[in-house]
This record gives C-alpha cells, structure tokens and sequence, in this order.
C-alpha cells in the first residue's frame, strides 16, 4: 500500500512507499497532513519540480460495498485500493420508521385533515435517498482521491443484471411478458407451488396464512418468491424471526424452504438502477471514463489468477487492464458510510413519543460526535492512553468508544486525530 504525497501547494504528487514516507518524515522534510486515507505533505517541493505519472480510478459498483482501485498507467502498480460500504438499507429503515410515526401522529392530532394528492413534485433524474446515497458515496471518493493523486482516467463496471434470467434460466421470448402469476391468483399459485402444507410443519387441511419468509420489518418484499403458506401458529411463533433461526432445528425444511424459494432481487436492481446516472455524474468530472462489462472483469482476473474480492475485481475493470498487475502488499481501507447526524428536531422513545429536543449546535469545545481522538487519560478509573470515537454532551464530559467499551471522559485529555467526516474508517 502507498502513501499519497502532496507538494507545499497541496498539488498531488505520486504516492510514494511507505519506508520513504517514513524517512521523509523523520528527517522533517513532510508532515502528516491527512490519517485516511494517510497523506503526507512535502515541505520543500513543487509539482513543477516533480516528475508524476497518470494513474487510473477503477471503480466496481456494488450494491452493498463498492470496490475502488488506484492503478498507475504504466507499471500496472496498485497504489492504495478502498472498500466503500454503504447504507443504503438504514436510509430505507429510516425512511419507512419516520414515514410510520407521522402517519400515525397524523391520524391522531389531525385526523380531520384531508389526505394530500399530487402536490409533490420531483425534479427529473431524481433518485429514492437509498439509492442517491450509494452514487454520492462513490462520487465523494473519486473526488477525495483526485485531490491526493494525479488521476487521468476512471474506469467503471457498468454490469447489467437481467433479473428474470436470474429467477429462470430457461426463459426465453413471451415468456418475459408473462409473469410468474401468469393464470393464477397469488394465493392459488402459493397453494399449488408448496402442495397444500404449512411449509414449516407440513399440517394439512386447516387454514393457511400467506407468510413473508423474509420478515417486511427485516427488509423482505412481496414478491411472490418471498411467500409461503403457513399454519396459524407457525405463522405467530415465527413472527418476525430469520428463517434460519427459526428453523433451526430443521434443517431438512430449511433446507427445502431455501431450494424452492428463490434469491432477492433488490441488490441486482440497485446496481441496474444506478449504472448510467453514476457514468454521467463520473463523465462530468472532466476525465475520460472508460465502461467495461462484468464478463470482462472476470475474465481479467481469472487469466491473471487474482482472487475475488471487491478491490480486486475493482483493479480489472475494462479493457485498460495492464496484464501484469503489481498486487504485493496492498491492503485495502475499510470505509462504512456513517452519515453526517440527524435532521430530527425532536428526539423520541421507541413509540413515537417526544422526549428530548436536538442540541442546535453540533460542536462543543473544538469537538464533535464521530471525531477519532486519542486520549492520554492521566489519572483515575480508566488511566491510560486510548484512541477511538467520541460523542459529545453539551458539557465537559463526552463518551469515548474504544475496543468495544464506553467511558466518559473530559475533553482537556483529548486530540483530535481525524475530524468527522461521515465514514468509519478500518486499515
């Protein structure tokens, strides 16, 4: 893994290896001028003075994580490699818990109000919030990394998904207009497809319920291939429990359950939904961005003998792909999207019920909640030295997260390492 270099005029340089970084800093001549990704600063040099080389952002969009490359041109060495993961899902769990605590307050404090119809307007291009947020995560980072390193050219994996091809590998012609419903009703087609049983206890003869096997709460759909038919009780023991758990003491009937339903869609279709706003808003950078397909990715890394991961898949994409690619020593950085707070202005119970106002600062003291510090704790219970996340309170004395244990401590013992930024960081 390299180390991004900057000149005195904050130009990028070429990333440099990490013993020279080191040796430029012991000897004064850099600074540390960013952790994550780590960036030193040149304190006696100009771009004008330097000689840089083209490197290449290499993108591989993902639904759930998003796999990033930095490849210098000439040499095929990979200069750093990141794993973006992103929140789409919690935006959606989000979304859905506000939509349903106003719904509700609506229909208690203002049930006189008449429903409002069509005054909503979006402007063209808009995008649901969990899905917007993906593309503004990797638009964030192509961004970042053009600031840090002489960057040419981008490469994107523009992977297209056919969802029923996915579902059934033998269709083929009309039978992609007609669903998979077609000639039936929905509970019809579940009382043939699972032959008249509870699929949990196999009872017969009684009154079933249609089961969603993949809880709504747990971010299960309604489409047909996430139903089954259940008993009663099964359905009220199963409640909003994974399958798995569920049913683990049966794991024949897991295992027939997982074979005849069939894999969800909702990541296929984030990806297929994002690929071509995301090549418009990377094409208005100014660079040239190179497309290339999933079949081609695989290709480039199995002729090359790389295993799969998501940086790795990130460095074959596209025909640009030198064939000898310098992977020793990379370790890619871990970066989960946090967000940057709340907007709610008021603070509720699990119920809905108001119990706090939000502070209308998001600062105290010269820190706020996310900042990674180090803390040189001098005396008392937790004496020591310690480096993690802070959350401040409005008063001397904030929470700091580390290695998986929670204390309070006063910030005259704090430093800031890195400032908030809206992602969790692990190298």
């Amino acid at each position: 893994m390299r180390v991004f270099v900057l000149d005195k005029n904050l130009k990028p340089l070429d990333p440099c290896h990490q013993a020279r970084a080191r040796e430029l800093l012991k000897k004064g001549r850099a600074k540390v001028f960013k952790r994550y990704p780590f960036t030193i600063l040149l304190l006696d040099r100009t771009v004008e003075e330097s000689v840089t080389h083209p490197h290449r952002i290499k993108i591989d969009p993902g639904s759930k994580t998003t796999g990033v490359a930095v490849v210098q041109e000439k040499t095929g060495r990979v200069t750093s490699a990141l794993e973006v993961s992103h929140r789409g899902q919690r935006i959606k769990d989000a979304l859905e818990s506000r939509r349903a605590l106003r719904r509700g307050r609506r229909n208690r404090k203002t049930r006189y109000r008449k429903p409002r119809f069509l005054n909503r307007t979006r402007k063209p291009g808009w995008l649901p919030p969990s899905i917007e947020s993906r593309i503004s995560n990797i638009e964030t980072w192509v961004r970042r990394i053009r600031k840090l390193c002489p960057v040419t050219a981008i490469s994107q994996e523009l992977v297209r998904f056919d969802l029923q091809k996915m579902q059934n590998i033998e269709i083929s012609e009309v039978e992609y207009q007609r669903g998979e419903l077609f000639g039936f009703e929905v509970k019809e087609y579940l009382l043939q497809k699972w032959g008249r049983k509870c699929a949990y206890c196999g009872a017969e003869n009684v009154p079933f319920e249609i089961d969603h096997i993949v809880a709504k709460s747990k971010g299960g759909s309604n489409r047909v291939s996430n139903l089954t038919l259940s008993c009663h009780s099964c359905n009220q023991s199963k409640g909003n429990k994974p399958v798995e758990k569920f049913l683990k003491k049966k794991p024949e009937v897991l295992k027939r359950i997982k074979a005849q339903a069939k894999t969800p869609l909702k990541d296929a279709a984030a990806v297929n939904t994002t690929r071509w706003e995301l090549y418009r808003r990377l094409q208005s950078t100014g660079l040239p961005v190179e497309l290339g397909s999933g079949g081609l990715t695989k290709f480039n890394r199995k002729i090359r003998g790389i295993e799969k991961t998501h940086w790795t898949d990130a460095t074959c994409v596209g025909t640009s792909t030198p064939m000898r690619l310098l992977l020793n020593g990379v370790k890619p950085l871990i970066i989960k999207a946090k967000g940057h707070g709340k907007r709610q202005r008021c603070g509720t119970d699990r119920y809905g019920f108001p119990i706090r106002h939000a502070p209308s600062q998001k600062s105290f003291m010269g820190f706020q909640t996310g900042d990674l510090v180090k803390a040189h704790v001098r005396q008392g219970k937790y004496q020591g030295n310690y480096t993690g996340r802070i959350a401040i309170r409005f008063k001397p004395s904030f929470k700091l997260t580390t290695g998986g244990k929670s204390f309070d401590v006063h910030p005259k013992y704090l430093k800031t390492i890195h400032k908030a930024d809206g992602y969790e960081y692990v190298s």
